[in-house]
């Protein structure tokens, strides 16, 4: 939207800033919306706003609600009375949780770096038409979103390389993504062929094209895979249940599961719930909450860059 000029009372022009807020024009080919298609809009909007937003306020003023409050409401709260941080004291002070926590944390930060430097570098490799067989690596690679060995293969492998029981089964066995390298090649092959060649005049090789010029110019993508690596190394249980036989080492959530389920709830817990000083459901609630708080709180940082990331990724193949 072009800024717009205006004249003050002593005739110099100043111009005025465009309204970040404001609808974008019309083309002058597309009608003006009805009143009734307005409203329409706002109403199919708002009941998809709080059917999303419901649960989670549900979801959230139960964990913050004392036990008396609970059993008055006869389960979950939808109507706060007071607010109690009980929960969350006795699930992060210090116990299996504090630990299955930081083991996720552990995991995703590692695993978001392996995977991107991975992606990366394959997806930068397959960009370039003169590379060594990249054509049949790229093969391979489609193949293998069509064709998997299945879950005993993967097991056996896991146990010959001597992983199990270890925080790398939580990592290589899903480390890469062929669709999030199929996106970067994408993005990589819509960059300029022009400022890779004057880059490559003034002799720069591929490692400092790929750190100074590609990468710079590729945060959005880059931004999105890195969210969709992060928010599926964080949000996985499967392989730590299957690769893991020490409790000390589970993630996150493998112990939301057994909490929301009841079972194997630590020794404290379970003394001050059969106490009643513990409602079970303020604590599964707040399970769920710790569970899906870092992707809450990240995800707003990395939409701006999701149309831009996604769209411009996967036009081009």
């Amino acid at each position: 939207m072009s800024a717009v000029l205006d004249k003050r009372a002593d005739d110099t022009p100043r111009v005025r800033k465009p309204n970040p807020w404001a609808a974008p024009p019309r083309p002058v080919w597309e009608e003006e919306p009805s009143k009734a298609g307005l409203a329409g809009k706002g109403l199919v909007l708002g009941i998809a706003c709080f059917a999303i937003l419901f649960p989670l306020w549900i979801v959230i003023v139960t964990s913050l609600q004392s036990k008396k409050t609970i059993d008055e409401a006869g389960g979950l709260v939808v109507i706060p009375k007071g607010i109690t941080f009980v929960a969350y004291q006795e699930l992060l002070g210090g116990g299996q949780v504090q630990k299955a926590a930081l083991v996720s944390v552990g995991v995703t930060v590692v695993g978001t770096l392996f995977s991107m430097t991975v992606s990366v570098l394959c997806a930068y490799g397959l960009s370039r038409s003169g590379s060594l067989g990249h054509r049949w690596i790229l093969m391979t690679l489609l193949a293998t979103m069509f064709f998997g060995a299945g879950l005993i293969p993967t097991y056996l492998l896991v146990q010959a390389l001597g992983l199990m029981d270890t925080y790398l089964a939580l990592i290589l066995p899903s480390a890469v993504s062929v669709f999030n390298i199929l996106v970067l090649r994408a993005f990589f092959m819509n960059i300029s062929q022009e400022l890779i060649d004057s880059a490559r005049i003034d002799g720069a090789g591929d490692w400092r094209i790929l750190w100074k010029i590609v990468l710079p110019l590729s945060r959005a993508v880059l931004a999105v895979i890195a969210l969709f690596y992060a928010v599926g190394y964080w949000s996985a249980w499967f392989n730590a249940s299957i690769y893991l036989t020490d409790q000390e080492m589970m993630p996150l959530q493998n112990v939301m599961i057994q909490l929301v389920q009841m079972q194997e709830r630590p020794v404290g817990l379970q003394t001050q719930i059969n106490t009643g000083q513990l409602s079970p459901i303020a604590i599964q609630m707040a399970v769920m909450v710790l569970a899906l708080l870092p992707v809450a709180v990240l995800s707003p940082f990395v939409q701006r860059h999701f149309k831009k990331g996604m769209l411009t990724g996967a036009v081009k193949g």
